[in-house]
């Protein structure tokens, strides 16, 4: 059954969402995303763009999905992959068929570049929870790190992320990324997370293979503490499932999962 999936992957275990089974609406091969961040598990990023549009007909997905066995043990659906997911312009359709045949809760992290969008957050809304990323508490830093396309503005990413909060029934986490560069900026961190309100914090460090080394325990602990009064979590303190995937294994390393 492994070498028929193509654009699901996994069950893999997550700290986040426990069982996840994984969703690429963007690539088999490359990495395409409106990011090319300095610590990504994926490498250098292969088409940086911001465009949206259709990359895997959304009727290859669902066969897939159909084909998943029922006694599969899966938490999350989650759609993530080899880029960012909502550049994918059919997401919304993916999310809607799958919640048709499915009875698990569907994910999606994102970037939140695109956040701003209307037509984005619609999209999203059908999703049961969002882990959207925030890892810099500047416009300067945010280039430095995550290292946009041409044409993401930082402040529409804040706006859109509180507009987005406001509306959705979901769940909402921040991802943050800390690594040395931000380590100096919590504080700017935890006011802008304070100021969108989500439902989680997600406090990560890069701890797959990657050309930046992550902060050790002691250092995650210690930035936790400025997050206090909000929902927290982080990377080294919660615990993961022990699964066996599906997928094979090579469709696994496209996605940086082992």
């Amino acid at each position: 059954m492994a070498e028929r999936f193509k654009y699901i992957y996994g069950p893999v275990p997550s700290w986040r969402v426990g069982s996840s089974l994984g969703i690429d609406l963007l690539s088999q091969a490359d990495k395409i995303c409106s990011f090319d961040c300095i610590y990504c598990q994926l490498g250098k990023t292969d088409i940086h763009t911001k465009e949206r549009k259709i990359f895997i007909p959304e009727e290859y997905v669902i066969k897939e999905i159909e084909m998943l066995p029922n006694d599969i043990d899966i938490d999350y659906i989650t759609l993530s992959g080899r880029g960012e997911p909502t550049l994918a312009m059919n997401l919304g359709e993916v999310i809607k068929a799958i919640k048709k045949i499915r009875s698990e809760k569907v994910a999606v992290i994102t970037n939140s570049t695109l956040i701003d969008d209307s037509h984005v957050q619609e999209e999203l809304s059908y999703a049961d929870f969002i882990i959207a990323k925030i890892d810099a508490g500047s416009e300067d830093l945010f280039h430095r790190i995550n290292k946009p396309v041409k044409g993401i503005d930082f402040a529409h990413i804040v706006d859109g992320l509180k507009e987005f909060k406001k509306g959705f029934l979901g769940k909402l986490a921040i991802q943050i990324m800390f690594i040395k560069e931000n380590v100096p900026y919590v504080d700017d961190l935890a006011d802008m997370a304070r100021a969108i309100d989500p439902h989680e914090i997600q406090i990560n460090t890069p701890l797959r293979p990657c050309g930046v080394k992550p902060l050790d325990p002691d250092e995650i602990s210690s930035l936790k503490e400025h997050f206090k009064g909000l929902n927290t979590i982080t990377v080294y303190e919660s615990e993961k499932k022990q699964i066996k995937p599906i997928s094979h294994k090579d469709t696994l390393k496209r996605r940086g999962k082992i």
